[in-house]
């Protein structure tokens, strides 16, 4: 008769070198998905800065712009970026709404875009 002197069995080890990798394959992949999601969280935030700088730029300069839209482009961070600004009127008269949109350079939806801001402008005295 022979005695188990202890240890594991061949069976034992393979299915603890199973359960392993899987969980390594599960953690690689929440890796891989957590270093996709820093590379957007940073182009919004380049998005969201570049429609803030529009924003501030036109309130230093004390622009009244008129009622419509325009748009242009501009590089921030190494990306480029597309730019939309909507002027539109307000119940007071002193004042227009101004809405700044940023898309990426490579977006063909309009309806998609990284970052947007809303203000207001005020006539100059």
């Amino acid at each position: 008769m022979r005695h188990r002197t202890g240890g594991f069995t061949l069976l034992e080890v393979m299915v603890a070198l199973a359960i392993l990798a899987l969980a390594l394959t599960a953690g690689l992949r929440a890796g891989g998905v957590a270093v996709g999601n820093a590379g957007e969280i940073r182009q919004r935030q380049l998005a969201d800065w570049v429609a803030l700088d529009r924003l501030q730029e036109h309130r230093a300069r004390r622009d009244w712009l008129p009622v419509g839209s325009s748009g242009g482009e501009i590089r921030q961070g190494g990306f480029r970026f597309r730019w939309e600004e909507r002027i539109s009127g307000t119940p007071n008269a002193q004042f227009r709404r101004i809405e700044v949109r940023v898309f990426s350079d490579d977006n063909t939806d309009p309806d998609y875009a990284l970052a947007k801001v809303t203000g207001f402008l005020v006539k100059p005295a």
